[in-house]
């Protein structure tokens, strides 16, 4: 294990709820900027620029598409994050850090299934993120499933 992460400990939840809060005003921005994007290119496309209502042959394509598209943008934002350097936004401004069990940078098959993880621990009714107050390593579901773990960063020395 690398010396820094020997002089750190495991994030609390409170910090890593308080980054989520950070990151959710960034991806909230990111989503609403594709989604109308995509939503006002297809409505074009497929229906003359007039709403794809229920009725419409294409609907149900169209809305799945739209959420695949948001799905992904979500796991693009993250993922980058978390596989350049191990920090998003607010994990930066909290000194937060996603690592490795094994002391390896973060792949992008680990942010999958930590992505996938996470959005499955938010519709347990957040039960999984509640996981880290009885484990040991302060370790959420899907920091167990991804082989991964948030760990607070030491301050800076100041000079």
């Amino acid at each position: 294990m690398s010396p820094e992460l020997t002089e750190t400990k495991p994030a609390s939840l409170f910090k890593r709820l308080i980054a989520i809060f950070y990151d959710l005003f960034l991806l909230l921005a990111l989503l609403f900027i594709v989604g109308v994007v995509a939503a006002g290119i297809l409505t074009f496309a497929i229906n003359n620029g007039n709403a794809i209502t229920a009725d419409h042959p294409y609907y149900l394509p169209y809305r799945t598409f739209i959420l695949l598209l948001l799905f992904f943008t979500g796991l693009g934002f993250f993922g980058w994050f978390w596989t350049h350097g191990g920090q998003t936004l607010g994990m930066r401004t909290w000194r937060l850090k996603l690592v490795s069990d094994n002391d390896q940078t973060i792949s992008w098959q680990q942010a999958l299934i930590r992505y996938s993880g996470a959005i499955l621990s938010w519709g347990c009714a957040g039960l999984g993120f509640l996981w880290a107050l009885f484990n040991k390593k302060k370790k959420t579901w899907h920091d167990l499933l991804s082989k991964t773990a948030v760990i607070q960063l030491n301050k800076p020395d100041k000079k």
